[in-house]
């Protein structure tokens, strides 16, 4: 991957101390949860939800590729080498076809039931694959990670430098068309495949994709991303990806230097700072419309987890104290909203009532690759 900026401005003690924190929340309180209550060990598969108030699996009426596969990054980075290497096989052996094709789901028996083709699974199981092989030197991993980018590059193509979001089972278009999020997974996939197999052809469809995005995608007017592409009736956009595209993008400056994002989503920040983000509490709203006015003010966690990172990164991108004495107040604050000892809030109201308790399995990926940037800040 190419260079980040390694150096970062001096921290306090006091961010120090709270980063710590929630590293030792993430250790002591999330990863037992998954290898414990959230472990079906019959299906050899993580339930999808946890009750939060009592930590105790919810119904499974389905187990998602998807979720298997942001189980499997977060064990492998966490070093725990053996449950990923239990999810891996389970990765393969529910929702694989052995040529890098995914489906989306499969029953609560284990038997398939969405076979859609989904850009957004393809993309995770890259990601994972790529975190896995890092962790332990799999070569079935990196196996499946260059099956699965084959896959992608052959099939879901749109013609336009872009990617459809879903294909029918046999690949077939369906209608789906385009839309950024998939896209931004794709990216961020990408980049972690870049890094562990130093592949030049990865480092050129990155930048190659750049243009496209923006062009599809980026509100002139404010630099966002927006949800759907531009003109499309309807369209909002979601604070939490505006930073989550900053982070992404700004974590290898290099590679995207000749790009039009970079300045695109440097305003793109400050509009989602500015209207997305409570004075107060420094809760992320979940979309604005177009204009900035609220569209959604419920404040789900990965939001919240995608403004810490953007923080982070932009504290080392600039050299700059300021986003990180905003980070200090937001760990405060999260950590008093959204934290408790057996877990998370998935989603509270702006005044800080809860309003979904249940725990997917699905976010610990979410609190992992923030923390992991907050991490390198020490």
């Amino acid at each position: 991957m190419p260079a980040f900026p390694t150096a970062s401005p001096t921290i306090s003690p006091t961010l120090s101390e709270r980063i710590a924190s929630l590293a030792a929340h993430f250790d002591t309180a999330i990863l037992p949860a998954w290898t414990g209550p959230g472990w079906h060990a019959a299906m050899q598969l993580a339930h999808e939800a946890l009750d939060g108030a009592t930590c105790r699996p919810l119904p499974d009426r389905r187990y998602r590729a998807m979720a298997c596969a942001r189980q499997l990054y977060v064990f492998a980075t966490s070093g725990n080498l053996a449950h990923a290497d239990t999810l891996f096989g389970s990765l393969g052996h529910y929702f694989g076809d052995g040529a890098g094709g995914w489906i989306y789901s499969v029953d609560a028996n284990g038997a398939p039931q969405d076979t859609m083709r989904d850009l957004y699974t393809h993309a995770f199981v890259v990601f994972a694959c790529a975190h896995y092989h890092r962790a332990g030197g799999s070569v079935a991993a990196l196996e499946t990670l260059r099956k699965t980018v084959d896959v992608i590059e052959a099939r879901f193509g749109d013609g336009n430098g872009l990617y459809h979001a879903a294909l029918a089972p046999n690949f077939a278009e369906n209608g789906a068309g385009v839309l950024q999020n998939p896209i931004m997974h794709l990216t961020e996939a990408y980049l972690a495949a870049l890094e562990v197999t130093g592949d030049k052809w990865f480092a050129e469809r990155l930048p190659a994709m750049a243009p496209a995005v923006a062009q599809c995608f980026v509100d002139p007017a404010n630099g966002c991303v927006a949800e759907l592409p531009q003109g499309t009736p309807g369209n909002r956009i979601e604070p939490g990806h505006q930073f989550e595209w900053y982070s992404l993008v700004m974590t290898a400056p290099a590679l995207f230097a000749d790009t039009p994002l970079p300045a695109s989503l440097r305003r793109a920040f400050d509009f989602a700072r500015r209207h997305g983000v409570a004075d107060g509490t420094l809760g992320v709203c979940a979309a604005l419309d177009l204009g900035g006015a609220l569209q959604d003010g419920t404040q789900r966690i990965w939001a919240q987890t995608e403004f810490a990172r953007a923080l982070a990164v932009k504290g080392i991108v600039e050299q700059n104290p300021a986003p990180l004495v905003e980070l200090e107040q937001w760990i405060d604050r999260f950590r008093s909203r959204f934290l408790h000892a057996g877990g998370w809030h998935e989603c509270v109201a702006p005044d800080g009532a809860v309003v979904r308790a249940e725990m997917p399995s699905t976010t610990p990926y979410h609190l992992l690759t923030a923390y992991q940037a907050l991490c390198a800040l020490k």
